[in-house]
């Protein structure tokens, strides 16, 4: 095997045994034959929509199985032989529709029938199939963002939303994969066509959460727990949610958020279930050791799910695109509904908290329109010189050294800085009492990862009122990365032109020192060096 996806790769460079995330070779080679299927499907679909055949269905399949392949998602070998198959009818059933010969090796490979014959075929369909490496370093950062665009558009297709022209991207980009005749400049404009679309990604997925659950609205989020039986849910899908507090209406079960589901106290519409109570836990990286101690059933709804800790095997169901061996999945209906029924009986077997216990609690809710409530008294605290400059400190977490700068950078802000954060890289500093700045609250929880869409419309509101660009805004961006979803997020940023932006812990393994130095010079990226040099070089 080889991956170099995510932050925590084996030595910096890439996972070559096992991957730190807990993938096995045999999943890593599920998950490149299932990629490798998906650039086939790409291409059928590409000609296929030249016909005027177009399949929803199918749309929907494509963005949930490159989903599936995002770091800390699907670890199950059984669902990755259900992907891939599916993958190869749907690529069939394009080609005997358009009746085209096709030569492509991604076009006519057949699925072996068994698990171990894919994982044989999966070995032959790794990342490395070209001796460029500045293209392979280019293409592939195209295609991490491109998992991380579909992360997004699926959430957004599970509450209904969904466009034609982001499929149809998505089907291209894949296709393209397999175009050797495409040069490293190509590519890079690929990559932040990849941005471009990733902003419709989010702002679409935006609309869903908002429309769907009302605007998010500043609240003290109870970091503690009350007596009674307990349901904890991780992820980030807001539907599930919706469905899990419906289901658990007046049975005597508390839910709990962790991890990215924190900002979902926000939302009138989640927020009116009265058994809807607080936050557990920190970061997704912490589970194995948090997990065990809570009493309840606890559900994933989509990404950051580890190797359940011994003994907690039954108390973890998944849904989604979620998938470990061996415990239990609640698949959805065909209109999109489920059964929580395995979680809540689980709940209700096992003790619950004994007791009441106050923690203390964290604002969450900011998001852009709450903020922008409150823009014209932000602005007169600049003008006034109040407000000196204000931080985006977010991102991704991760267990991996050297993340403590980011707790260091927000500890050691000055006073007359506003911290804006949001993704699971807020569990750094989170719990931190910054106090305020004339009613103004210095630490902004914006949300979720995918809120880095409004956390960009509060930049460009910020610019219009100030009548200058974004880049000339008392702003700098200060990021965090592990996974794909953060690639798909700088790659819009990038798209949209802002520079300056500081990057780390470690810079992806993926972008060659070339790649590097065309970014560095074009959008003045640059990795995080220490807080307290980044601060001085900040507030200068």
């Amino acid at each position: 095997m080889f991956c170099w996806q995510c932050e925590q790769t084996k030595s910096g460079l890439g996972c070559d045994v096992a991957g730190v995330c807990g993938k096995k070779p045999d999943v890593a080679a599920l998950q490149d034959l299932l990629l490798f299927m998906l650039k086939g499907l790409g291409q059928a679909a590409k000609r296929g929509r030249v016909k005027g055949l177009i399949s929803r269905e199918m749309d929907r399949f494509t963005v949930g199985a490159v989903f599936a392949t995002l770091t800390n998602v699907d670890f199950d070998p059984a669902r990755f032989q259900g992907l891939i198959n599916q993958a190869a009818a749907y690529r069939n059933e394009l080609k005997k529709s358009t009746g085209l010969e096709y030569s492509s090796p991604a076009l006519n490979l057949e699925p072996a029938g068994t698990i171990e014959g894919l994982v044989e075929q999966g070995k032959q369909h790794g990342l490395k199939d070209t001796d460029n490496d500045l293209v392979l370093s280019m293409r592939e950062t195209a295609v991490y963002g491109l998992k991380g665009l579909c992360a997004y558009a699926d959430h957004a297709a599970v509450l209904g939303h969904e466009v034609d022209e982001l499929y149809k991207f998505v089907h291209e980009c894949l296709a393209a994969t397999l175009d050797a005749s495409l040069t490293l400049d190509d590519w890079l404009g690929l990559a932040i066509k990849v941005g471009e679309m990733n902003l419709k990604a989010m702002e679409l997925l935006d609309a869903a959460n908002t429309g769907t659950y009302g605007h998010p609205t500043p609240i003290e989020v109870p970091l503690g727990f009350k007596a009674g039986k307990a349901i904890l849910v991780s992820g980030h899908d807001l539907k599930d949610l919706a469905m899990l507090l419906e289901q658990t209406a007046g049975k005597g079960i508390n839910i709990y958020t962790h991890g990215e589901m924190l900002p979902c106290h926000g939302y009138p519409e989640l927020k009116k279930h009265p058994h809807f109570y607080g936050h557990y836990g920190t970061a997704w990286q912490n589970q194995a050791k948090e997990f065990p101690a809570f009493p309840g059933s606890i559900l994933f709804t989509t990404n950051c799910i580890q190797k359940p800790a011994a003994g907690t095997e039954g108390n973890i169901f998944t849904t989604g695109q979620v998938g470990w061996p061996g415990l239990t999945h609640i698949a959805a209906r065909p209109d999109g509904s489920k059964d929580f029924g395995p979680v809540i009986e689980k709940a209700l077997a096992m003790p619950g908290f004994a007791a009441d216990e106050d923690k203390g609690s964290v604002l969450a809710g900011f998001g852009r329109q709450a903020v922008l409530s409150v823009a014209g008294k932000v602005i007169e605290l600049v003008k006034a010189g109040k407000i000196r400059r204000f931080m985006l400190v977010g991102g991704c977490d991760g267990a991996k050294p050297g993340r403590n700068y980011y707790t260091d950078l927000v500890a050691q802000a000055p006073k007359d800085t506003i911290i804006l954060t949001l993704a699971c890289g807020k569990f750094r500093f989170f719990d931190q009492k910054l106090g305020d700045i004339d009613g103004i609250p210095r630490l902004l929880d914006i949300g979720q990862c995918n809120d880095a869409y409004s956390a960009i419309k509060i930049a460009l509101a910020l610019a219009e009122a100030f009548d200058c660009g974004v880049n000339d805004l008392p702003l700098s961006l200060i990021l965090s990365w592990y996974e794909q979803k953060a690639c798909a997020i700088l790659l819009t940023l990038l798209y949209l032109g802002i520079k300056n932006i500081k990057l780390g812990p470690t810079l992806p393994a993926f972008i060659h020192p070339d790649i590097l130095n065309v970014l560095v010079e074009k959008f003045a990226l640059a990795p995080i060096t220490t807080p307290e040099d980044d601060l001085k070089q900040i507030l200068s």
